[in-house]
């Protein structure tokens, strides 16, 4: 049986662990349990997205205290209004117009962030 499963092919594998676990799910009626779990994924990788954006914070700030008094305004405007987005879908979820919003807004306040990164970075 060992060498069957090692032999098998590495997809059809992993699809078979899912459907085990799937199973198990289902009929030990654990639906609550994986909503739990769920819930937890979403907290810690919101609070993965913010370590990782204030680790970059952190190795540019420097460059970021000599920019212009405006540059500094709409950058760190176009970064709440990026959490203010994430805090939105967290707290009421995405629903047709409501996802268009927030890939809009998302899209916008990026183009902000970058246009003026390459503004205060370019010399000419």
């Amino acid at each position: 049986m060992k060498r069957y499963l090692r032999d098998m092919n590495p997809t059809l594998r992993g699809l078979l662990l899912v459907a085990v676990v799937a199973a198990a799910i289902v009929a030990l009626s654990l639906e609550q349990s994986v909503v739990s779990l769920l819930i937890v994924a979403r907290i810690a990788f919101l609070l993965a997205i913010a370590f990782f954006v204030f680790l970059v914070w952190r190795e540019q700030r420097s460059d970021i205290a000599t920019w212009s008094t405006r540059a500094k305004t709409v950058f760190y405007g176009a970064a709440l209004l990026i959490v203010a987005d994430f805090g939105v879908w967290y707290l009421r979820g995405l629903n047709g117009p409501d996802s268009v919003a927030f890939f809009g807004v998302l899209a916008g306040a990026g183009f902000a962030m970058w246009r003026v990164w390459r503004d205060q970075r370019t010399y000419a």
